[in-house]
């Protein structure tokens, strides 16, 4: 069985957390007195064992959440089993979504500390700046955004109040070009482009300002994306980012500013380039390097390059190359991250579309819009219309007619 309600909660309380599988079981076993493995967190996790009432209070002591949170979970993903078995109609997005809302941390509310700040305090604001990035996994711009932007206000003015030294004001300006990243692309999201424009902008000023050549160059890689999604080429721009960023770039950063270049060509209509991008990216993951990744390129991996490889491939139109390669990373996407496997599906029916494969890509565009139901971003929505309004010269097929009907298109 794939992952369910109360797992996924608990996997997104570990990740708030900035624990590994191997971190938690250490704090239950230093919290229950029992010994816990790495193996026992993933099989909770992924519900091959259901918590029970002992490991749930302690789960809940680990993560400082009310123990009812996590029994109400256990007690719904039981009843969403037996509605299974039985073939009734499980709204599964809705109920993921209100696991994971028990995470959601509130935007700050006080105000920064006035006294002399040292390292210590970076890094507790560097943790906490990492537990907050992975909101947008399961979490819309709409969502997102009022927590990313309270976070950008509370380090401006650390900055500007706070006593504090040249290096670790140089590092407080870095974290504020992370802040500003993230609370950009939740503006981008939910559809504010001109603001999602001006924070990366800000993003861009505050990392030259703190020497973060790598975070700069991201600044402008966002800006490249953000241009592709407004009808505008955002090639000179990603060609800029991998520039700039060159001197610091690690591995996963060049990989992700690399594939950012490849979907720039490939809205461009530049099918060699293109390839040329996603090649480089595969390379650079594979380069051996010593340096440390940042947190902000933690989600790169080969499955990314995938996705935007079959991305690309889509766009040019070219399914035979896009088809595969989406179904393969597709299938062992969770559901967890509903915004990004429905845009990622709609990408995924255009190609079905291109092959002829209509009833296919209904069936595709279907499984998106399921997944878009109750998130809080209009990209899945816009792409769900692109590919809708496709389909509609074949509303004589049934099932076509059927999903356009429901979509209202």
């Amino acid at each position: 069985m794939d992952q369910q309600g109360v797992g996924a909660l608990l996997r997104l309380l570990r990740e708030r957390a900035g624990r590994s599988q191997g971190d938690q079981a250490e704090v239950l076993s230093e919290l229950s007195g029992r010994a816990v493995t790495r193996n026992e967190v993933s099989r909770w996790e992924s519900e091959r064992r259901l918590v029970t009432p002992f490991w749930q209070t302690h789960f809940a002591a680990s993560f400082d959440v009310d123990a009812q949170a996590i029994r109400r979970a256990v007690a719904a993903t039981r009843a969403e089993r037996r509605r299974a078995k039985t073939g009734e109609v499980v709204q599964r997005r809705e109920f993921i979504g209100a696991m994971a809302a028990l995470a959601i941390p509130l935007a700050r509310t006080e105000q920064p500390t006035t006294r002399r700040i040292g390292q210590s305090d970076i890094d507790e604001l560097r943790r906490r700046t990492a537990r907050l990035r992975r909101l947008d996994n399961i979490m819309g711009g709409a969502e997102t955004y009022p927590v990313y932007t309270a976070e950008v206000d509370f380090t401006q003015r650390l900055l500007r109040e706070s006593s504090h030294a040249i290096e670790i004001g140089q590092q407080l300006r870095a974290l504020l070009a992370e802040q500003q990243q993230q609370a950009g692309w939740a503006a981008f999201d939910h559809g504010q482009h001109a603001l999602a424009q001006r924070l990366y902008s800000d993003s861009r000023q505050a990392a030259e300002e703190a020497g973060a050549l790598d975070l700069a160059g991201n600044a402008l890689a966002y800006a490249a994306y953000q241009q592709t999604a407004t009808s505008q080429s955002g090639t000179a721009l990603a060609i800029d980012s991998c520039d700039v960023a060159r001197p610091m770039a690690t591995p996963k950063v060049n990989a992700l500013l690399l594939e950012r270049k490849a979907w720039a060509h490939a809205t461009a209509g530049e099918a060699q380039e293109a390839d040329r991008a996603l090649n480089l990216a595969r390379e650079a993951l594979q380069t051996r390097d010593d340096r440390p990744e940042p947190d902000w390129v933690f989600w790169v991996d080969e499955a990314e390059i995938d996705i935007m490889a079959g991305r690309c491939w889509t766009e040019l139109r070219r399914p035979l190359r896009a088809v595969p390669v989406l179904e393969r990373v597709l299938s062992g996407f969770d559901d967890t991250h509903a915004r990004d496997k429905a845009l990622y599906l709609t990408w995924l029916a255009t190609s079905y579309l291109e092959a002829r494969e209509v009833e296919q890509a209904a069936a595709t565009l279907a499984r998106a819009a399921d997944l878009a139901a109750g998130v809080s971003s209009v990209r899945p929505a816009v792409r769900i219309g692109v590919v809708a309004r496709r389909l509609a010269r074949y509303r004589s097929t049934p099932v076509v007619a059927d999903l356009l009907t429901r979509l209202g298109a």
